[in-house]
C-alpha cells in the first residue's frame, strides 16, 4: 500500500524499477516482524530482479532460506541476528550476506552481550573482520549522520537506508557511500514525476 493509500503490485513496480535500479532491497515485514519470511514471494520475485532480502532471520539457517529461495544476498541486521556467532556461522554457509546496523539516534539496535563495540563503527568492523564487507546503515526515527556514514564507507562498501529521497542521493557520494536504499514512495514521486 502506498502511503496515499492506493495500492500497487510489486511486480509492475519492478518492471519499472529494472531499468534504472541493479537491484531491488526488499524488506519482508512478515520475516521481520514475525520471523515467517515469505520465501515462496521471494523466490518468485528474484526471478524479475536481483534482490537483497531483509526477513530478520535470527541465525544463520534463516540466512541460507533468503539464498536458497532466490535472493541474490540476505541483510542479516544487528537488531535480530542472535550475535557474531551466528554471523560466523552463516558466513561459512554462504558469502552471500550484508550485514545491517540499525541504529537510534546513533546507538545500534543491538545487545552488547552479543555484539562487540558499543558504536556503529566497531560493529561495522567487527562484522567485515567476519566476512561481509558490505554494510547497510539503517538510522531509524533521525536523518542519516553523514559523518559516522563517512566513517563506516571509509572501511568497505556501505549503503545507507533511510529518511531521505531519491533527489538527495547526491548526499551518499559526497561521503562514499555506495548507495541508497530509498522508500518505496519515494520511488513511485518519482515515477508519477515523469
Amino acid at each position: 500500500m502506498r502511503s496515499n493509500g492506493s495500492a500497487f503490485d510489486i511486480f509492475d513496480v519492478i518492471d519499472a524499477l529494472s531499468p534504472r535500479y541493479p537491484r531491488l532491497y526488499l524488506a519482508d515485514l512478515d520475516g521481520l516482524a514475525h520471523n515467517n519470511p515469505q520465501l515462496e514471494y521471494i523466490q518468485e520475485l528474484s526471478r524479475d530482479m536481483p534482490l537483497w532480502v531483509d526477513a530478520g532471520p535470527r541465525n544463520a539457517d534463516g540466512a541460507i532460506d533468503i539464498i536458497v529461495a532466490g535472493a541474490e544476498k540476505a541483510v542479516l541486521s544487528s537488531a535480530y541476528l542472535e550475535g557474531l556467532r551466528e554471523l560466523k556461522r552463516a558466513w561459512r554457509l554462504s558469502t552471500e550476506l550484508v550485514f545491517e546496523i540499525e541504529t537510534g539516534s546513533g546507538v545500534p539496535a543491538a545487545d552488547g552481550e552479543r555484539w562487540p563495540g558499543a558504536d556503529p563503527i566497531s560493529l561495522a568492523r567487527a562484522a567485515r573482520a567476519v566476512g561481509p564487507a558490505p554494510i547497510v546503515l539503517s538510522p531509524r526515527g533521525v536523518d542519516p549522520d553523514w559523518s559516522l556514514v563517512r566513517s563506516i564507507a571509509g572501511d568497505g562498501p556501505t549503503w545507507v537506508d533511510g529518511s531521505f529521497e531519491v533527489r538527495d542521493a547526491s548526499r551518499l557520494a559526497e561521503v562514499g557511500a555506495a548507495g541508497g536504499i530509498f522508500h518505496i514512495d519515494s520511488i513511485f514521486a518519482e515515477l508519477d514525476a515523469r
